[in-house]
């Protein structure tokens, strides 16, 4: 196990979900602000510190960790890039803060393609033509394998030589065990949220995470002092953390 930093089991970061929003008056969709555009500045540090011009592909599911994505297309767009989003739910599933992400960028004339017109065919061919795949699909509270459309989608990222940047997990991996299902996105960067999972700490998630990367959402010491979660702060320096694993 990596030992620079500390982690949470998926449980102890429900709890710390819980608290920051119930406690402590942060709002999911605030904290949502941050993970995107933390993504988007780690999606533009691995394509050479520019976006511009770039194709990037956003793969979004219904949980927060699909309005983590909606929201960072809507900052690579604005830095320039050539933002494509696929849905792979239907926007009446989304999350309010999803649904809040999702309206700005229909408004600001993204492309979306939703569920009701997914096509795998289309899907893959926009996965092996761009410069950049964010993975936004499964979070950490996922039970069991991937089911269809995301199994195909992630078959298909991993069959692709396209660099591929995961938002908290990559999807598919257990966070406490780090063990994969099948199948698992394998992650050329992983941009994990607040703290690390346990599990992507373990050698057995060594192969699906990729460059492994924190970000700050700001989220008050005093949340982790309240659940008795020892959380050393890395972000002193800056509000993206590489952990050397």
């Amino acid at each position: 196990m990596v030992m620079d930093i500390s982690s949470v089991s998926v449980e102890q970061m429900r709890q710390v979900d819980r608290v920051a929003v119930e406690d402590f008056g942060l709002q999911i969709l605030m904290m949502m602000e941050n993970a995107s555009i933390y993504t988007a500045s780690l999606a533009q540090r691995m394509l050479n510190n520019t976006v511009k011009n770039k194709k990037i592909l956003i793969l979004a599911h219904k949980g927060n960790n699909g309005g983590d994505g909606l929201g960072a297309a809507r900052h690579l767009a604005n830095k320039g890039a050539e933002i494509t989003v696929v849905l792979t739910c239907t926007p009446n599933e989304l999350t309010s803060e999803g649904m809040n992400q999702y309206r700005i960028l229909h408004r600001s004339g993204i492309p979306i393609i939703e569920l009701d017109t997914l096509n795998m065919s289309t899907v893959k061919t926009l996965i092996s033509t761009s410069d950049l795949i964010v993975d936004a699909l499964l979070g950490y509270n996922i039970k069991g394998a991937p089911r269809s459309p995301i199994d195909l989608i992630i078959s298909a990222i991993n069959s692709s030589p396209v660099q591929t940047l995961s938002i908290d997990i990559p999807s598919g991996l257990d966070g406490d065990t780090g063990l994969p299902h099948r199948p698992t996105v394998k992650a050329t960067a992983t941009l994990t949220l607040a703290m690390p999972k346990k599990g992507l700490l373990l050698l057995s998630a060594q192969k699906y995470i990729g460059e492994l990367w924190v970000a700050d959402l700001s989220i008050p010491q005093s949340v982790y002092q309240k659940l008795n979660i020892a959380a050393n702060n890395v972000f002193e320096e800056n509000s993206l953390y590489k952990i050397q694993l």
